[in-house]
């Protein structure tokens, strides 16, 4: 069954509408959760319209997105069964013809293999978004590879791929791909336009991180670097955003701090809207992964809310967070070398607001929502010229 919804919340910055003469594009996109990929969907929806292309979506499997979403673009909520049901491929033909969408777009593994079915049904352009390199994806070995099979007999019928970093564009090539086919349109986000007036730190340093808590996010690498810190008595507090993605995970890194004794220095949130307020709350913003990465969302809005970044060097994440300029770039699984880029900056008043001014002034000149919509139009005015 489709359920058609709409959204009535209004996005910050543009403006968007059924404007005459638009070609209308249909992403098909998960929708259980609402993270990093997700955030990019919204996004295009608001930005795109100004580029000419209205955006809708097929979601096959309605739960945070369609609530949280900020956009008001049309969706269709899509129930699939289980991951291997493709019936519903007939579901986006019948949306499609109905509502005259002219170029399908696929963000995950799911949706290109229903897409790449309906685009072959209703003749139409497939665009698939590239996230993350799916091969490693997950810490389940299996699924990585059944996912990259999946994807790779399913991107057959894609006409263009779009890569959001430069590592998952080499990525992508060294899995057989025609470069051709290739596009890199980095990701971007909305400048926050009215910053709280930020003072730099006291005492105790707040750092935050903000995820969908699962073992490819390297929590367990944070944790242990708080812990490094505390033996050190440097003044530092952990304020964590975000759910655990199982149970079974959350009590694993639950009883990890028990075992470190670091409980009284983390304050977890869950699951929070507010981003922006939630980064004012940081004077730091880690990301531990290990991982699985493409051009993480959350590293972008902590830079576009002027919180210097200490991150991995994994995939994209040293194209958006320059080393000693931006943010710090730690090696990837190691909690010391962690820890003693943390301290490197805690305490240091003067790093502190040179890197926050340029993390800010980064984001809005190079990672802006313009910016990644202006190049997700470029793609889709370059498939629709060669038809």
């Amino acid at each position: 069954m489709i359920i058609k919804a709409t959204h009535t919340s209004s996005p910050a910055s543009f403006a968007h509408g059924n404007a005459k003469g638009t070609v209308k594009t249909l992403h098909l996109i998960n929708g259980e959760h609402f993270s990093g990929a997700e955030r990019v969907q919204d996004l295009l929806a608001i930005a795109l319209p100004r580029f000419g292309y209205e955006v809708g979506f097929a979601c096959l499997k309605p739960d945070k997105f369609p609530r949280v979403r900020d956009s008001e673009a049309e969706l269709f909520e899509i129930g699939m069964r289980s991951k291997f049901s493709l019936s519903c491929f007939r579901d986006i033909v019948d949306i499609a013809r109905q509502n005259n969408y002219q170029v399908l777009h696929a963000h995950t593994p799911r949706t290109l293999m229903i897409g790449a079915m309906a685009a072959r049904k209703l003749k139409r352009p497939l665009v698939y978004h590239v996230h993350s390199p799916v091969g490693r994806d997950s810490s389940r070995g299996l699924m990585n590879r059944l996912n990259a099979f999946i994807e790779k007999i399913s991107l057959r019928q894609v006409s263009k791929m779009i890569c959001v970093s430069n590592s998952l564009h080499d990525y992508m090539v060294g899995t057989g791909h025609a470069a051709e086919k290739l596009a890199v349109v980095s990701n971007g986000v909305e400048p926050v336009l009215e910053l709280p007036t930020r003072e730099a730190p006291g005492a105790t340093w707040t750092v935050g991180t903000m995820a969908l808590f699962r073992p490819r996010k390297g929590t367990e690498i944070l944790l242990k670097a708080l812990k490094i810190l505390k033996d050190k008595r440097v003044p530092v507090k952990l304020r964590a955003v975000g759910p655990f993605e199982t149970e079974p995970y959350q009590a694993e890194v639950l009883a990890l701090v028990e075992e470190l004794g670091i409980g009284e220095m983390i304050e977890w949130t869950g699951f929070q809207t507010d981003i922006n307020r939630q980064l004012s709350l940081m004077d730091v913003f880690v990301l531990p992964s290990l991982y699985g990465e493409g051009l993480p969302m959350v590293v972008l809005e902590a830079m576009a809310n002027a919180v210097p970044v200490v991150a991995s060097d994994v995939e994209g994440i040293p194209e958006a967070v320059r080393d000693g300029i931006d943010g710090l770039i730690f090696k990837a699984g190691n909690s010391a070398d962690l820890a003693r880029n943390l301290q490197c900056l805690i305490g240091d008043q003067e790093k502190w607001k040179s890197m926050s001014q340029s993390s800010l002034e980064r984001q809005r000149s190079a990672l802006s929502i313009t910016s990644m919509a202006v190049g997700v139009a470029a793609v889709y005015d370059g498939i629709l010229e060669t038809r």
